[in-house]
This record gives structure tokens, C-alpha cells and sequence, in this order.
């Protein structure tokens, strides 16, 4: 058990997550997005709520709305201050409360044990922003009024003791005394613990409007168009113009025979999209039968695709089908098809144009009925000009050519496919995260995605595996590799995207280069100077150094290891 002084720790650690990027118009508070609004305005929307909902309601929604920030602020506890004691993490939650113009917090008492779940929180608060408000619309009340701060508290130590904690404010500057002062405790330690956690759940009204919205959506789902459901091909996920655009061409060739070429790069959906194009057709309830061309040795490959009799070689004691016999009224996908031998590719051209093929080592014809999806991530016309691709089969397969764009062209659909993958792995892994920290996407979004969707789909099975219950995964899980100073979300085109402090206009940064630039000027000597001069301002703290210069601590580690290195 630990009681806390009545003095709150030092706050600089926590003045110093936030960052302002004016240019780009965002606050940031460590990896969240902040914002900074008037505190009128937040009294003119709880006026608004009181009068359209209610009291009792509007207490409730604000009680909950304070509630959701604090369980955000608490993650930030133990992650600022990783190395200090338990109390002074605590405080991270009153000192933020502060910095963020809510309300000056004066701890009283803290009694807290996380083994034994024992919890006593004693505060005095002073210039409450709710209380503020109330006053100047309605004067003095008969009841407590400050709402969200009370759901803040409530949430922060919630989160922080892994069990429902209540606050509740015993005395309010809003009834006429000249401060406000609050106690917490775990929630079956209330005589009303029923009616005072009956704030923080859901509002049933919210709920009976959700559960209509629901009716409203499955009654819609049962009238779709037909073109309206073929734009949710293949369970996919998007929205972006040049997704929609492949669910048109899509959609256009599943009611025909027609074969498709799908072009792109490595990690963009071919297959998935394969399988869409399939699962909409008239074939749906036929074989789907993939293959990928490049991971078959090329002396079997014949025998794979169009089957083998027996005795044909040695090894082939008995007669078989291949994939495209067993594909019959169905697709066939064949994947890297440039991979395919030139006697393959004579073959897959006979089927396309004639619709029948021969077992290797048979002379009997077999008619075959299958729609061909080709794909390959490389250029076939290129191939052709090399003669390592059949001019007449390239031109037999790019008769319906769709091209599935690069992540990096459709990162309105990032959101999207995040939000599905997390789905996805929290349900595999048994796991619930509070979601994706705001810098860690804006992270996702400015990624160049060389691997496409295939490698968000890793990264996010990689942060929900890394990021424990509860918890919002931040950059440093989906990027492991972030601490490398070569790493692209380190040098992305000087945005100062990890950058923790200020950066200069350009008319300061032009007039020192300017200055810089004279004769026997050395840029190695200048790093070298900069690197020792900020060490030397930050008594050797590596961190602190490293925020001034602009650099992630590991990056300046590198350099420094590099000159003592010499």
C-alpha cells in the first residue's frame, strides 16, 4: 500500500509529448491527436445535450465521454513514466487533467495496491472548466456538476487498477462552496454502487436507435440491387475511386466467359480478387482451382495443369486429372503465369482457343469448360519482347486486362482494411486492443507499402501479437525496425513525421544555410559539432539530445557510435 505526497512530480515529461504541426494542422499528444477548442463551445454543447436529452442523460453521455479519455490517458502512465514509482505514474492522469485546462488537481490522499486490489483516491479540485459553465447558464446548483471530469477520473483508475473504480464528487464548487473535492473506490465499496455506475454504461435510448439502425441496414441488405451487391466482391474492403473501379471491371466480366488478366504487384489481392470474380458469376457453386506457376518444378508442370497417364514417365504409376479437368464449369487461376514452360504455354493456348486438352502422354482429347484468370506481377508485354512469353497467348489473355492498383494508390482505404485485419486477429488471437494510436496512423497512411495489402495484413497480425489486452497499439509494433535511421518512415520527404520538436520556418532555415555556406565548410564537422553540443546542453541524456536535434534516440545513438568509432 503507497500513499502519495501531497505535492504532485515534475511535468515536463509530460509537457513534452505534446507537439504542435502547424502546417499541417494537427496537436499531437505522444501518438494521439489532440484538439483545442473553445471552452464556451463545450458549454454551448452540454446546454444543447441538456435540452434535447434531458439531465439524467446528458449527465450520462458526458460522464462517458470523460470516461473513454481518461482510460486513454492512462495508457500513457506507465509508457512517460516507465522508471517512476507507482504513485507518480498515477499522477500522470491529475497532472494531465491540468496541462489540458480542465481542472487544477490537488491530491489529498492515495491508497492504492494492485495485488490486493485495494483502492482509495482523495482529490481537491479548483477553476473546474463545468462548473465555469454551469454558473454562467444556470447559476448555482443543487448537485454536483462536473460531469466529465468525473467520468475522466473514474476512467483513468479503471484502467490503471484493472477493476472498476467510481468517483464521486462529495462536494462541488457548482453548489456554491469555493472548491470541488471527489473520493474513489472500488465500485462495490459504494452503498450505490448500481446507481452510480449506471452513468458509464451504454444510454438505452442510444442503444434502442443502434438496434433500429440495424433492422434499417438488414432490410436494405435484403433489397440490394444486383449492382450494388456485386460492389462487395469478394469480401474486400474500400472505397477508394481506383478500388471501385476494379469492382466495376469486375463485376462487368463475371457475367461473361470471357478471360482475365490481372495485372499488379506482388501482395495486391490478385487471388482474392480471383476468387470474387468467381464467387459472382454463374460458375459460384462449380470448382475454384488455384495455382501459383512459379512454385512447380518446370518439367512437372504439364503434367499439373493438364493431367498425366499412366506410364508416361517414370514415376506416373497411374493416370490422373490435373487442374484444369478438376476446375471443369468452374475458374481455373493460374497464378505467375509467366513462369508457365513454352510447351505449357502451347497448351494452356489450345484450351483458351479450342476449350480441349491432352493428358501428357495421351493422345485422347478431353473438352474442357473453364474460365482462365491469369495474373502476374510482371509486364507480359515486355516478356513477349524478350521471347520469353508467347505473343499469341499474351494476346488471347490480355482480351479483359484489369489492373489492381498498389496500396500506395488507394490509401483512402487504409482505415478500412485496418480496421477489417484487426477484427480478424483480435478474434484469432483472443485479444481486444483499444485500437490503433492516431500517430501510428498516420504512420500507416504515409507508408509506401512495398509488400501492399499482404504486408499491412503482417504488420497488423504483428501489432495485435505485440500489444498487450487493452492496450492501443503504437507505432513501435507495427514498426520494429523503426529504430534504424535508414528506416522510410524516418526520412519521409523532411515531414518530420517522428519529429518531437518544432520545426523552423523556411525563411530561418534558408538564412542559416546561408550563413553556413562559406569557404572550408565542412558538413561532417557540423554534425559533429551538433551532435556534441546538444549532449552537452542535456548532461549525456541520449533522448533529450536527440528530440533537439530533430533525430529518434537510436538514430542519434548510431551517429555517436560512429564518431567514437572515428
Amino acid at each position: 500500500m503507497t500513499e502519495t505526497p501531497p505535492t504532485l512530480p515534475d511535468n515536463q515529461d509530460l509537457l513534452k509529448q505534446i507537439r504542435f504541426e502547424n502546417e499541417e494542422g494537427k496537436i499531437w499528444l505522444d501518438e494521439q491527436r489532440m484538439l483545442l477548442i473553445h471552452s464556451s463551445v463545450m458549454g454551448l454543447l452540454r446546454n444543447e445535450l441538456i435540452q434535447t436529452m434531458g439531465v439524467e442523460r446528458a449527465k450520462g453521455f458526458l460522464m462517458r465521454f470523460g470516461y473513454h479519455t481518461g482510460w486513454r490517458d492512462a495508457e500513457l502512465a506507465k509508457k512517460i513514466r516507465p522508471d517512476m514509482t507507482a504513485n507518480e505514474m498515477f499522477m500522470v492522469g491529475p497532472q494531465l487533467h491540468a496541462i489540458k485546462g480542465m481542472v487544477k488537481v490537488v491530491p489529498i490522499a492515495l491508497e492504492f495496491d494492485e495485488d490486493t486490489d485495494h483502492f482509495y483516491g482523495s482529490f481537491d479540485w479548483y477553476n473546474s472548466h463545468e462548473v465555469e459553465t454551469h454558473l454562467a447558464n444556470f447559476g448555482n446548483s443543487d448537485v454536483p456538476v462536473c460531469w466529465t471530469l468525473i467520468g475522466y477520473a473514474s476512467g483513468f483508475s479503471t484502467y490503471y487498477m484493472k477493476r472498476q473504480v467510481i468517483f464521486r464528487e462529495t462536494q462541488c464548487a457548482g453548489t456554491g462552496v469555493d472548491h470541488c473535492h471527489i473520493e474513489g473506490r472500488p465500485a462495490e465499496e459504494w452503498d450505490d454502487a448500481e446507481e452510480a455506475g449506471k452513468y458509464l454504461l451504454p444510454d438505452p435510448m442510444i442503444e434502442e436507435l443502434l438496434a433500429l439502425q440495424n433492422e434499417v441496414t438488414v432490410l436494405k441488405n435484403q433489397f440490394r440491387n444486383n449492382e450494388v451487391e456485386d460492389d462487395l466482391l469478394f469480401n474486400s474492403v474500400g472505397h477508394s475511386n481506383a478500388f471501385k473501379n476494379v469492382c466495376h471491371l469486375i463485376r462487368k466480366a463475371s457475367k461473361s466467359k470471357v478471360s482475365v488478366l490481372l495485372q499488379g504487384e506482388t501482395g495486391v489481392g490478385k487471388e482474392i480478387v480471383a476468387k470474387g470474380l468467381h464467387s459472382s458469376s454463374d460458375r459460384a457453386n462449380k470448382p475454384f482451382v488455384a495455382i501459383n506457376c512459379a512454385c512447380i518444378p518446370p518439367d512437372l508442370i504439364e503434367a499439373e495443369l493438364f493431367g498425366v497417364e499412366k506410364g508416361a514417365y517414370t514415376g506416373a504409376t497411374q493416370s490422373r486429372e490435373g487442374k484444369f479437368e478438376r476446375a471443369h464449369l468452374g475458374t481455373i487461376f493460374l497464378d505467375e503465369v509467366i513462369e508457365l514452360t513454352p510447351r505449357a504455354q502451347a497448351s494452356l493456348l489450345r484450351v483458351l482457343q479450342e476449350s480441349e486438352l491432352e493428358r501428357v502422354g495421351d493422345n485422347r482429347t478431353r473438352r474442357i469448360d473453364v474460365r482462365v484468370v491469369a495474373a502476374t506481377n510482371e509486364d507480359l508485354e515486355v516478356a513477349v519482347q524478350e521471347g520469353r512469353f508467347r505473343a499469341d497467348l499474351f494476346y488471347r489473355l490480355n482480351v479483359y486486362p484489369v489492373h489492381i492498383p498498389p496500396l500506395r494508390d488507394r490509401t483512402e482505404d487504409i482505415p478500412l482494411l485496418t480496421e477489417h485485419f484487426l477484427e480478424k486477429y483480435c478474434t484469432l488471437y483472443n485479444k481486444k486492443t483499444s485500437g490503433i494510436s492516431d500517430k501510428a496512423m498516420q504512420a500507416l497512411t504515409q507508408y509506401k507499402w512495398p509488400g501492399n495489402i499482404r504486408e499491412l495484413e503482417n504488420m497488423i497480425e504483428r501489432g495485435v501479437i505485440l500489444t498487450e489486452n487493452n492496450q492501443t497499439i503504437g507505432m513501435a509494433s507495427f514498426f520494429p525496425s523503426l529504430s534504424e535511421p535508414s528506416h522510410p518512415l524516418n526520412i519521409i520527404n523532411g515531414s518530420g513525421l517522428l519529429s518531437e520538436e518544432p520545426q523552423k520556418s523556411t525563411t530561418e532555415n534558408q538564412e542559416t544555410v546561408e550563413s553556413l555556406l562559406v569557404e572550408n565548410f565542412s558538413l561532417e564537422q557540423l554534425e559533429q559539432q551538433l551532435i556534441e553540443e546538444s549532449m552537452a546542453q542535456c548532461n549525456g541524456n541520449v533522448s533529450k539530445a536527440a528530440r533537439k536535434l530533430g533525430l529518434t534516440r537510436p538514430a542519434l545513438a548510431y551517429k555517436l557510435k560512429k564518431l567514437q568509432d572515428g
